[in-house]
C-alpha cells in the first residue's frame, strides 16, 4: 500500500459550521481550452480507483506553508477545493480542521470521493463555472487540477467566490529531477510517449496560471517523499493522463521496461519516490 504523511486531525469539540452552499447550475463536462486537454481532462474518469489507490499526497508542510502565505489558520475556514478528484487534497484539509467543499465535474472521480469520503461534501461543476455563491469562502484550492481551467475564466470566479482578505492556492506534486534515478525515468517516458509529462506542472509560474496579472502569486516549494512498492509506484504513474489516452499496448510495454529499469534501481522492490510541490498563493484585497 501506499505510505502517505500523517496529517493533524482537528481537536476541540466546538461544532463544525455548514459548508458553502452551492447556487448556480453546474456543467456536466470540464470547459478546456482544447480538444486534447478535454481528452486529457475526461481520461481520468475511467482510472479513479487507480488514481485514489495510487497518486502520492501531500506532506504537513505544504498546508503550514497555505497557513503562512494566506496568513489564516485552516481550522474553522471555509475552503472549496476544485477539481477535487478522488478527494486526496479534500480529505487532508478537512483534516486540518477546514470546513471544507469539494467541486468535481468528472462522473468516475465523483463517484470514487462518494465512496472513498462518504462524509464530505461534493457538488459537481467546473473552475471555469463555479456552483457556488459570491463571496462564500476563505480560501479556494486547486491540487493538480488549475492547468485544466481555462483562467480567463477561472481566474474571475475565484476571485467572485472569495471574501475579502481570502486567497487562491495552486499547487502540483512536481518529480524531483536532481534525484538521478527520477531524471533518468522522466527521459525514458519523454522518449517513448514524445513529451514531458511533468513540464506543464513543474514549469509553472504567476504568468502561467493568471495571464490576466490580476493575482499577485507568491511561489513556495516543499519537498517530500514515500516510499512505496514498485508496482504502486508503476500504477501511480500509469493513471498520469499521458498514460491512459495512449493506446494499451504502447503504455504497458512502457511500464514493463520501466519495471525493469526500476528493480535494477530498487533491488528490495521499494521505490522512494522524491516530490517537490509547487505551490503558488494569492490574496485578495482585504
Amino acid at each position: 500500500m501506499a505510505q502517505h504523511p500523517s496529517t493533524p486531525h482537528p481537536t476541540g469539540a466546538e461544532p463544525t459550521p455548514e459548508p458553502p452552499t452551492p447556487t448556480r447550475p453546474t456543467p456536466t463536462s470540464p470547459a478546456t481550452p482544447t480538444a486534447r486537454s478535454t481528452t486529457r481532462a475526461h481520461s481520468f474518469n475511467t482510472a479513479a480507483a487507480q488514481y485514489a489507490a495510487n497518486r502520492p499526497s501531500y506532506p504537513p508542510a505544504l498546508f503550514d506553508a497555505i497557513e503562512a502565505l494566506a496568513d489564516r489558520p485552516l481550522p474553522g475556514s471555509r475552503v472549496a477545493d476544485i477539481g477535487a478528484g478522488t478527494g486526496i487534497a479534500t480529505a487532508l484539509l478537512h483534516a486540518r480542521g477546514a470546513n471544507v467543499i469539494a467541486v468535481e465535474p468528472g462522473d468516475g472521480m465523483a463517484a470514487q470521493f462518494r465512496s472513498t469520503l462518504p462524509g464530505l461534501p461534493i457538488i459537481r461543476g467546473t473552475g471555469d463555472d463555479l456552483p457556488l455563491a459570491d463571496a462564500s469562502v476563505d480560501l479556494v484550492t486547486y491540487a493538480q487540477a488549475w492547468h485544466w481551467t481555462d483562467p480567463a475564466r477561472s481566474v474571475p470566479e475565484a476571485l467572485r467566490v472569495l471574501r475579502p482578505g481570502g486567497a487562491l492556492a495552486l499547487w502540483w506534486n512536481t518529480d524531483a529531477l536532481d534525484v538521478p534515478w527520477i531524471a533518468e525515468s522522466a527521459a525514458r517516458t519523454e522518449r517513448h510517449f514524445g513529451i514531458d509529462v511533468s513540464a506543464e506542472k513543474r514549469n509553472v509560474n504567476a504568468r502561467a496560471a493568471d495571464p490576466t496579472g490580476r493575482l499577485d502569486f507568491t511561489r513556495r516549494t516543499v519537498r517530500w517523499s514515500r516510499r512505496v512498492p514498485v508496482d504502486t509506484h508503476l500504477a501511480n504513474i500509469g493513471s498520469h493522463s499521458v498514460f491512459l489516452v495512449n493506446d494499451e499496448e504502447h503504455t504497458a510495454s512502457f511500464l514493463a521496461e520501466e519495471r525493469e529499469h526500476l528493480l535494477k534501481a530498487f533491488p528490495d522492490g521499494i521505490v522512494e519516490e522524491v516530490y517537490e510541490v509547487v505551490l503558488l498563493l494569492a490574496k485578495t484585497p482585504a
